[in-house]
């Protein structure tokens, strides 16, 4: 017995191994141009798991993982850092991200057009890179692009030029945009615009300004960003290209999009066959804390409060008399505070405050201590949160942070709060409701629950639909038919103008039938 229960573990072994052998090793090339530092949290996160999977990673990146060895099956081309900063400066005015609140949804939109422009013109200059756009024998080398889908939409040439399919990943959740590029109608009765804070229920007001702004956004994509990318991408490929192809046709070669989001943390929307949600992906297991941040949070007998604005926006750019704010109030809390602060000399901190230039963010929010994360609502620390079953005090700075907050409000676990016009009053009373209400802690672990129960992990799927593309060659059989039609026959303009030139018609021969009465009228009247 114990013989044949031991030759059915290595025929079960074998058979691992061989699906093992039959779906790695795969040569992929993984261009990431642009240069968003919380971006990298999923990105490098994928590229890992790819290497250690057996895949050969070919990864262009601004962010180095050379100290991390990942062995010889990785492959790095390390790009110069594009500075965006100056462009979101000079294009809305602002003086800091902070001011980046103020800034009008249509020129927010309008900056990170700019950078991607402006990023994908900056790398395709690099020497490291024209070295792949110029190589010969290029058929072949490698079996797979994965890129991101973040306004570098140039960066699909490479999947041209090497004659390979594509998968884009979207650092953010879902963007109306994306529906049209899988060939499917966005249903804006329900699906607020990305840069929008309204939630599926939206007022008529809010549905006529969300359609606003997703028509605008494809209107500027349509006339000015995709014109922009094309010429981009004449500009450097037209020495070794005879036609060069448009980014609306490179587009055509996407075979899969890997969503970063997943449910409760993204709202119900219809979702092509081709777009898969792996939100959470980047999350791993809690590793030990370093011995001052455990020793703090482990004496914190009331609880603590994690504090933190993300990678660009600065809590040290907070105007003097907030900061006032935040002090006064944490000073009077018996909670303890950490604080993730980029200059660490802040005067007069109190003694229940620790503050650091950068902190272990997944690692301090599954500490049982944490009671409450002060966030800007960026979309990897809210899944962090809802994962961990943290409730979250939010203060959204700009593009998708006021959505995530207004989710997170729906759905029991958040709040929000302006940091232009907060007061002491208004904060103490938001941390309160949060730290003593209990219905906020139930509701976030009710969503850590949904959040967490998949039939696979995040990543795995993300694993698995990357390994499928590469099985069955771009996978055609899963990208809908949409994609391949014009824009007035996806929106069925043709049909509707047929509908109306069949309803003019009898009102057409009615007008005729009149006119022609009336001219016999008036000639009998002229007879007699």
């Amino acid at each position: 017995q114990q013989l044949k229960k031991g030759f059915k573990c290595f025929i079960l072994c074998l058979l691992a191994l061989l699906q093992l052998e039959l779906t790695a090793g795969a040569r992929i090339l993984a261009p990431f141009l642009f240069p968003g530092k919380s971006h990298f949290m999923m990105i490098n996160a994928i590229i890992r798991e790819l290497v250690q999977r057996g895949h050969e990673v070919t990864f262009i990146t601004p962010f180095s993982l050379a100290n991390e060895n990942l062995g010889a099956n990785y492959t790095e081309i390390l790009l110069p850092q594009y500075n965006f900063w100056p462009t979101c400066l000079r294009v809305t005015n602002a003086k800091t991200v902070l001011d980046m609140t103020d800034v009008p949804r249509n020129k927010f939109l309008e900056m990170v057009m700019v950078m991607g422009l402006e990023s994908t013109d900056f790398a395709f200059e690099q020497p490291e890179l024209l070295k792949l756009i110029n190589a010969k024998d290029k058929v072949g080398k490698y079996d797979l692009l994965l890129a991101e889908q973040f306004f570098n939409e140039g960066a699909l040439i490479l999947a041209h030029l090497y004659q390979i399919p594509s998968i884009t990943v979207t650092p953010f959740g879902y963007s109306n945009y994306i529906d049209s590029k899988v060939g499917i109608v966005t249903p804006y009765s329900y699906v607020p615009q990305l840069y929008t804070p309204y939630s599926p229920h939206m007022s008529l007001w809010e549905r006529i300004h969300s359609l606003y702004h997703t028509l605008y956004e494809e209107a500027m994509r349509k006339y000015w960003f995709y014109p922009a990318h094309d010429a981009i991408l004449r500009k450097h490929m037209s020495n070794i290209l005879t036609e060069v192809p448009t980014i609306k046709q490179l587009e055509r070669n996407i075979s899969l999009i890997l969503l970063n989001s997943h449910m409760p943390v993204e709202k119900p929307r219809p979702l092509a066959f081709n777009t898969i949600p792996v939100g959470g992906l980047h999350i791993k297991p809690p590793k030990a804390l370093p011995a001052n941040i455990k020793s703090f949070l482990d004496e914190a007998q009331h609880g603590a409060v994690y504090f933190s604005l993300g990678t660009q926006v600065r809590s040290a750019d907070l105007p003097p008399e907030k900061l006032k704010v935040f002090l006064n109030v944490f000073r009077s809390m018996k909670q303890r505070i950490l604080w993730k602060f980029e200059d660490e000399q802040l005067p007069n901190i109190p003694a229940n405050v620790m503050v650091q230039k950068w902190m272990p963010q997944n690692d301090i929010l599954a500490h049982p201590n944490v009671k409450v994360f002060i966030a800007h609502g960026g979309v990897f620390g809210t899944q962090e949160a809802v994962y961990h079953g943290v409730p979250v005090l939010g203060m959204p700075v700009y593009a998708d942070q006021y959505i995530n907050i207004k989710k997170g409000k729906d759905a029991g676990y958040a709040l929000g709060v302006d940091y232009r016009y907060i007061t002491e009053e208004e904060l103490r009373s938001a941390l309160t409701e949060l730290l003593e209400n209990p219905k906020y802690k139930e509701n976030v672990k009710r969503a850590s629950k949904i959040f967490r129960d998949r039939p696979l992990s995040g990543m795995d799927t993300a694993m698995y639909w990357i390994n499928y593309v590469i099985e069955h060659r771009g996978a055609p059989h899963i990208i809908a038919a949409g994609v391949e039609k014009s824009f007035i026959q996806f929106y069925m303009f043709d049909i509707i103008a047929i509908a109306l030139l069949i309803m003019m018609l009898p009102i057409l021969a009615l007008k005729v039938i009149c006119r022609r009465r009336k001219s016999n009228v008036k000639g009998k009247s002229k007879v007699n």
